[in-house]
């Protein structure tokens, strides 16, 4: 229990800004493991364009303070080298 104002006020801010993160981060955590099923299941091109969705929704996240920046830069390499691994020709 707060015992100034101004903590009274902090705690609801900080209940927002709670809400307004956990949200970005599900919405991130969605996307990928949607565009980790059509990568799964073989549909590149569905999910070429699934990986410009969850990278505009990581650039966000960021953007909204959700998720740091490095983070960030990490996983939209990682997908985007398992959609180039699923797109390479078969070497003989």
């Amino acid at each position: 229990m707060p015992n100034t104002k101004s903590a009274e006020r902090r705690m609801r801010s900080n209940a927002r800004k709670h809400a307004r993160n956990t949200s970005a981060k599900s919405k991130v955590k969605t996307l990928e493991k949607s565009y980790l099923k059509l990568l799964k299941d073989g549909k590149n091109d569905e999910a070429a364009a699934a990986l410009k969705v969850a990278v505009s929704a990581l650039d966000k996240a960021v953007k909204a303070g959700a998720i740091k920046k490095e983070t960030v830069d990490r996983k939209k390499s990682r997908l985007a080298i398992q959609l180039k691994k699923a797109t390479a020709p078969v070497a003989k």
